[in-house]
C-alpha cells in the first residue's frame, strides 16, 4: 500500500524543475543490504577500539552491557523497518521525520543527520590509516604517517564506490566476510584456550561494576558499537522489495552482531582472566588475546582489523552520502548533492563531497592539537573516540526524533494499520533507551575536549532550525518535495 502522503517521482519535480534523478533501482538482494550493514558496524574495528572502556566503565559482565544495547538497538529498527515498510527512501530519517513534521524538520534532521554522520565518518577515515600504521610497525618497524595510508585508502574506496553501488556493496561485504571469521576464530582459540577456568561471572548482573549505574555508564560506549545498524534504509531504492527486505535485513544484522559482540567480549574478558583493570591499560585487548592464544598467527586478527576499516569506510560512506543525495534531489540541501551519474547511477557528488568534508574536520581537528597548548600532533585512535562521540550525539538526536515521529506518522497517514504495541509501546521505549546515551554524552563535568560536545551540538541544532525555517520560507512548495521519491515508485 503505498503512503497517502507521498507523491510518485512521476508527478514531481525535482530541486530544478523536472522529474528527479533516481538511483539503479532492485540491483540489491537482502543478503547484500544485511551483509552492507554489518560491514557498516564493523565489528573488528568497533571492538578493537571501544571495548576497553567499555570493559572498566561496566566490569567483568560489560557483556551483559552489550546484551542491553543489543535490546535498545532493535527498538530502534522497529522504528527504521516500520517506516521503510511503509515509505522506503534512500532519505531515511531524513524523510520519515519530514513526512511527520514537516520541512522545516526535514532540512534540520538533513542537516543533523548529514553533519554527524560525516563527522563520525572522520573517525573512521582517521582509524583506517592509524591502524595500517599500527600494523606496519608492529611487524616491519616501519612508521609512516598514518594520514599518508587514510588518503590512500579513503581515495580507493571512493573510486570503489563511484563504480557501482553493486560493486562496491560486494566488497563490503567480502571485507566484513573476512573480518568476522577471524573475530570468530580468535574468540573461540581464547575460549578454548581457557577452558580449565571458564565462568559465568560475565553474565552475572552482581558482577557490573556499580550495578545499575555500570550498566547505565557503559551503555553509550555498546550502543556505540552498533552505529551503522541503520545502513539498509538509506540503500532502499536500489533493493529489491525494499518494503519487506529493509526490516529483515536490519533485524538480522542487529541480531547477528548482537551475538557476535557478546562472543567476542567474553572472549576478550576470559582472555584477560577477568582482570578489568589489566584489560584497560591494554591499547587494543582483542589483538593481546590473539597474541596470547594464537602466537604467530596473530597476524590474522590485524588483518580482520584492516578489513574491517575498509569495510567500514565503504559501506558507511555509501549510506550515508545517500541520505545527503537525497535531501540535495528533493531540494532541502543543495541541488549539486541531488547528482546521479548517468552511466552508474551512483550519487557521485555526495559521495564525493561526504568524504572530502571528513577528510577537512581530520585536518582541522589536527591543526587544532598542533595550535593547542599541547602543541602535539593528533593520535587517530584517540580521535577516532573524540570524534565518533561528537557525531554520536547529533545521530542520537536524529534517532530520537525517528521514534517520535512513528506514531503520530501511522495515526496521520496509515489509521488503519496502526497497532498500539509495534507503533506506539516500542518506540516509547526506544525514545527512553536513547535518552541514557545521551544523557551520559551530554552530563557536565566531563573532561574536554568531550565538555563542549554538547555546546557543538547545541549549537548545530539551533542553526540548522534557524536555516532550515528561512528556507521553508524561501521555498513554499518545499513540503510537497519531502518524501516524494519513494524507493520502489515506477
Amino acid at each position: 500500500m503505498s503512503d497517502p502522503g507521498a507523491i510518485g517521482p512521476s508527478s514531481t519535480s525535482g530541486p530544478v524543475g523536472g522529474a528527479p534523478q533516481r538511483l539503479r533501482g532492485g540491483v540489491l538482494g537482502m543478503a547484500d543490504i544485511a551483509a552492507a550493514t554489518m560491514a557498516n558496524v564493523g565489528p573488528a574495528m568497533s571492538f578493537f577500539f571501544g571495548f576497553a572502556f567499555l570493559a572498566v566503565t561496566a566490569g567483568v559482565a560489560s557483556p551483559l552491557t552489550i546484551v542491553a544495547a543489543g535490546i535498545a538497538v532493535a527498538l530502534l529498527g522497529n522504528t527504521l523497518a516500520q517506516f521503510s515498510r511503509a515509505h522506503p527512501s534512500a532519505g531515511s530519517f531524513i524523510t520519515f521525520v519530514g513526512k511527520t513534521f514537516g520541512p522545516v524538520s526535514a532540512v534540520t534532521t538533513a542537516l543533523l543527520a548529514g553533519l554527524g554522520y560525516i563527522i563520525a565518518m572522520a573517525s573512521v577515515i582517521a582509524i583506517s590509516g592509524g591502524f595500517v600504521q599500527i600494523t606496519l610497525h608492529h611487524y616491519t618497524g616501519i612508521d609512516l604517517p598514518w594520514i599518508i595510508w587514510t588518503l590512500l585508502l579513503t581515495g580507493l574506496s571512493v573510486v570503489l564506490m563511484l563504480r557501482g553501488v553493486v560493486v562496491s556493496t560486494k566488497w563490503a561485504g567480502y571485507f566484513f566476510g573476512v573480518e568476522m571469521l577471524v573475530l570468530v576464530v580468535v574468540s573461540v582459540a581464547a575460549i578454548v584456550e581457557h577452558r580449565g577456568h571458564l565462568s559465568a561471572d560475565p553474565f552475572l548482573p552482581s558482577h557490573l561494576s556499580h550495578g545499575l549505574k555500570g550498566l547505565a555508564a557503559g551503555f553509550p560506549l555498546a550502543v556505540y558499537l552498533f552505529i551503522g545498524w541503520e545502513n539498509s534504509a538509506a540503500l532502499a531504492e536500489e533493493t529489491e522489495n525494499p518494503r519487506r527486505n529493509v526490516g529483515r535485513a536490519v533485524f538480522f544484522s542487529i541480531a547477528i552482531m548482537t551475538v557476535s559482540y557478546v562472543l567476542f567480549s567474553y572472549a576478550t574478558v576470559t582472555g584477560f582472566d577477568y582482570d578489568v583493570a589489566k584489560l584497560g591499560d591494554a591499547r587494543l585487548p582483542f589483538i593481546d588475546v590473539a597474541h596470547h592464544t594464537l602466537g604467530a598467527l596473530a597476524f590474522l586478527a590485524y588483518i580482520g582489523g584492516l578489513t574491517s576499516t575498509l569495510g567500514v569506510l565503504i559501506a558507511g560512506i555509501n549510506s550515508q552520502a545517500r541520505l545527503v543525495f537525497n535531501a540535495g534531489r528533493e531540494g532541502l540541501l543543495p541541488s549539486f548533492f541531488g547528482y546521479v551519474h548517468p552511466t552508474r547511477r551512483t550519487p557521485t557528488n555526495a559521495i564525493v563531497t561526504f568524504a572530502a568534508i571528513s577528510l577537512l574536520i581530520i585536518g582541522g581537528w589536527g591543526l587544532g592539537h598542533l595550535l593547542g597548548p599541547d602543541g602535539g600532533s593528533m593520535n587517530p585512535v584517540v580521535f577516532f573516540t573524540e570524534s565518533s562521540s561528537l557525531g554520536a550525539i547529533l545521530i542520537l538526536l536524529v534517532y530520537l526524533a525517528s521514534n517520535i515521529a512513528l506514531p503520530l506518522y501511522y495515526r496521520r497517514y496509515r489509521p488503519q494499520e496502526f497497532r498500539t504495541v509495534r507503533h506506539l509501546v516500542l518506540p516509547a521505549i526506544g525514545t527512553l533507551a536513547i535518552l541514557v546515551p545521551l544523557y551520559y554524552l551530554a552530563k557536565p563535568g566531563q573532561p574536554a575536549p568531550y565538555s563542549w560536545f554538547p555546546v557543538a551540538a547545541l549549537a548545530a541544532l539551533l542553526g540548522a532550525v534557524g536555516y532550515a525555517t528561512l528556507l521553508v520560507r524561501r521555498d513554499p512548495n518545499l513540503a510537497e518535495r519531502v518524501g516524494s521519491v519513494v524507493a520502489d515508485a515506477e
